[in-house]
């Protein structure tokens, strides 16, 4: 069974809303903004793009009024996947420092809030994520943008969802 959200198109929970129990590549139909949502049960990925594309929002259960509490850069919510928490007995992810698994290699098994400070690299251009769910932050200690990984390799890092090379930290985070 998946979970539910509660998409609202103003802020506090007001005006036009929209609510959802499936993955939905294409909200656009639904509401022209979103500014407050409440998040019922599971886990969700927000994108601000159609096709899961653009910015990455992963939130939990709870109520958010505006998009700010979800680290929102604007009011652009385009599709969702939702995602039933599963525990995992381990997490467990490789990062590279080039792209097809090239280059100096670092195993994490828990959260780490620089990646720089453990990897002495800036930049990861692919990833193997063997066990667990995690996020990778565009800065340390858990800011900016955030990027939604599944157990799965990633050869590049277009393969999770940045469409530019920017530089930036990684920080991945277990969900546990």
């Amino acid at each position: 069974t998946m979970g539910r959200i509660i998409f609202y198109e103003d802020r506090n929970f007001q005006g036009r809303h929209y609510e959802c129990s499936t993955d939905c590549e294409d909200l656009q139909s639904y509401f022209s903004r979103c500014n407050s949502i409440r998040v019922e049960s599971d886990y969700w990925v927000l994108y601000e793009r159609p096709n899961y594309m653009g910015y990455q929002y992963v939130l939990n259960r709870g109520e958010y009024p505006e998009y700010q509490r979800w680290l929102g850069y604007n009011d652009n919510i385009r599709s969702c996947r939702g995602y039933s928490y599963m525990p995992s007995r381990s997490y467990r992810m490789r990062v590279y420092e080039r792209s097809d698994f090239g280059g100096q290699m670092m195993e994490f098994t828990d959260d780490c809030s620089s990646v720089y400070d453990c990897f002495h690299y800036r930049d990861i251009h692919s990833c193997n994520v063997m066990d667990g769910y995690w996020i990778f932050y565009e800065y340390p200690n858990y800011m900016g943008r955030q990027y939604f990984l599944r157990p799965n390799e990633y050869r590049g890092f277009s393969d999770w969802g940045i469409i530019i090379i920017i530089y930036m930290y990684y920080i991945p985070c277990s969900w546990s």
